[in-house]
Parts: C-alpha cells; structure tokens; sequence
C-alpha cells in the first residue's frame, strides 16, 4: 500500500473531541486510507456506509438515545459516503456534543457534497484534511528512485490517480473510465446544469489552455456560455478538486498584469483524459504545458500536506515579460522557470530580480525533486 504524507497528520487528530473530515477528488484513495488508520482500533471500531438504506435511515434523524444504542462501546464510528446521509451535519453535531470519547470521521466520494451539508453544523467541531492523488514524493518511496524515474514520462501523460497508478497496463482505459463517471458528477448535480455539453466544451478548452493565461469571454464564447456562468462553473471544479486557478502577481510595477489568471489540472491524466491525448512525451506538442502543470500541482500537494503559508502566482508584464511561477514565503519572493529540457537556457527579467530582489530557480527534469520532495526542498 501507498503511504500517505497526510497519514500522521491525520492520526495525531484521534480523539480531540472533534469530528475528522477527509475530503479531495473522487477516487483519490480516502476510503482506503481512513480504513488503514482505524486498523490498529479494529475491535473498538464501527463502519457504516451511507450507501445501506438502513444506515441512512438510522442516522438521518436519530436522538441521542438512537445513537447511543448504534455507537455501543465502540470507539470509533467512521461513516463512508456520508453525503448520501440527510442532516448528516445535524446529526455529526449531535455525535460530536454529546459522545466526547467517540472519534467520529466522515468522508465520501462528493466531497463537494460532504462540506455543504456538515459547514455549518460542525464549526469549531471538526478537523478537515483534504487527500489529493498520490504526490511525487509517495510515489517514489512507494516504488523506489529509479522506477520512478523510469516512469516519469507516464506519469506526465497518465498522472497519479492510485487506481491507475496500480493498473499500469490499463492506465487508458481507467483514466477513460474515471474520468467519464466522476468528472461532471459533482458539477452537474450541483452546477444545476441543464445541457451537460457545455461544461464539457468548458473543461476542453480549460485542458488545451494549460499553463495559459485564460480569458472568460473567450471561454464564454467558445463554450456557448456567459463570462459569468464561465466564473461559476470554474469556481465549482475547484470545489471538486479537478482543477485550481493560479493569479497574476503584482505589487510595485505599473505595467504588471493584475488581474488575468491561468488554470492548472490538479493530475496531468485527467487533463489528458479530457482531451483524449496519450500519446508519448517524445511524440507531444504540449510537453512543456504538461511539465508545468506537473509541476504547479505537485507544489500545491507539497505546500498542503506541509501546511505552508506559501501563496502561488504566476507573473508577467504587458511588455511579455513573464516568469512561470511565483512564490512567496516569509516576506521573501522566489521565482521559477521550468525547462522539460535540461540545456534549454532559463533566464529571468531583471526588473522582477531587482524590484522583488527574488530568488530565482530553473527546474529542469534534473533536479525536480528540489521541487517536490519536502526534505529536498532548496
């Protein structure tokens, strides 16, 4: 099995008196994991899943008498697809006040779903963990150096879903089918969208705009929506954890870009899947757009799972001056310039050097680990 970065954090969380929530993509591996971290309390351990007709109907207005009966001396009660549970925030809450040693964790495959209904409910009452795909680094120990470095260029075309990552034969057709089945699900539900073609005509263009500046009146137009519904429904794919927008930064130039912003996948499969481009690295045209969001996204994992108060920009000037990607960290700005080829010149504009008085770096497919890895990190 995998282990996950986010493994300890979550079990130092156990019985602080406040709900666990494990939220992220569908697919990502939350089922599996929380079953890992309740092994060793197995006896002490109570799993329902929301998905039993019977388990919804317990639990969705029960009294505290109810749910003393259902907990028994367990322990733990750990509820899987707890968004299919009507008032699962109410009865959470309920759990929460009234059971003190009970550790309760809930999780779903809607995660979208998930935070609506406990938000409001459990404010101050829980502790919430988002579970990406596998990052770079769980990878790499999973598999060692150089198996990983060997399939470094799948992992650019196929990216890290487990499912897929655990298929490497069926890589396609499980990225096909996952992105078919789950991809829209959210969106579609909760987007209220009545001709599910237009999302997917968004989510095209978004794909081939990788690494891009977007503009919403060209998306608008090309997806037969308005800018408006186009800020929407991007807002709702970042709630479901397929995609994330990356602003402009500025502070002090008169001529830098303010307020464009560009769009990464949060894994290069699904960004693929959605075009339905596999083809090999060596016969690509978007190698370079893939390595950036490759890139942008393992950072992101990375400065999540070490709970970093990094913020991520890209920057450029109306001149075209630009610098892929931007990072501050205590008062102190780094910038980042991300070459696929190791002898392709990397240089940075000397007004950001000097205004920000930056630090700056290329990364190349030689030294990426510096990148991605925690303890490398330079």
């Amino acid at each position: 099995m995998i282990v996950r970065q986010i493994e300890t954090a979550i079990a130092q969380r156990f019985f602080s008196k406040k709900a666990i929530i494990i939220t992220g993509p569908r697919q990502a591996g939350k089922t599996t994991l929380v079953t890992k971290l309740i092994e060793p309390y197995k006896e002490d351990a109570l799993i329902i899943n929301g998905d039993d007709p019977v388990a919804e109907q317990l639990f969705s207005r029960p009294n505290t008498e109810q749910i003393r009966q259902i907990i028994g001396n367990k322990k733990i009660l750990f509820i899987d697809e707890a968004q299919r549970i009507p008032n699962i925030g109410l009865t959470s809450k309920m759990i929460v006040d009234g059971f003190k040693d009970v550790q309760l964790i809930l999780s779903g495959s809607s995660s979208f779903e998930l935070m609506n209904k406990t938000q409001e409910p459990l404010t101050g009452r829980k502790w919430t963990f988002s579970l990406w795909p596998i990052n770079w680094q769980e990878w790499q120990e999973y598999s060692g150096y150089l198996k990983a470095e060997q399939d470094l260029e799948n992992r650019l075309v196929f990216g890290l879903y487990p499912e897929v990552l655990m298929n490497p034969t069926d890589q396609k057709t499980v990225l096909q089918e996952l992105t078919d089945s789950y991809l829209y699900k959210d969106i579609l539900i909760y987007g209220n969208i009545q001709k599910p073609d237009t999302i997917q005509k968004l989510v095209q263009s978004l794909a081939w705009q990788v690494g891009s500046e977007v503009s919403y009146s060209e998306l608008a137009q090309v997806s037969g929506l308005d800018p408006k519904t186009v800020s929407n429904y991007i807002d709702i794919l970042e709630k479901a954890f397929i995609l994330f927008r990356l602003p402009a930064f500025s502070r002090n130039l008169r001529n830098e870009i303010k307020t464009n912003r560009k769009i990464y996948f949060y894994d290069n499969g699904v960004r693929n899947a959605v075009i339905g481009q596999f083809l090999p690295i060596q016969t690509r045209q978007d190698t370079g757009a893939l390595w950036e969001n490759f890139l942008i996204s393992e950072r992101r994992k990375l400065i999540y799972y070490q709970k970093s108060t990094a913020l991520q920009y890209f920057w450029r000037t109306r001149q075209q001056q630009e610098i892929d990607y931007i990072e501050t960290r205590d008062d102190k700005v780094f910038g980042y310039e991300f070459k696929w080829n190791p002898n392709r010149k990397i240089s940075f504009p000397i007004t950001f050097t000097n205004t920000y008085q930056s630090i700056n770096k290329g990364i190349t497919r030689e030294n990426f680990r510096e990148f991605v890895i925690a303890n490398l990190i330079q």
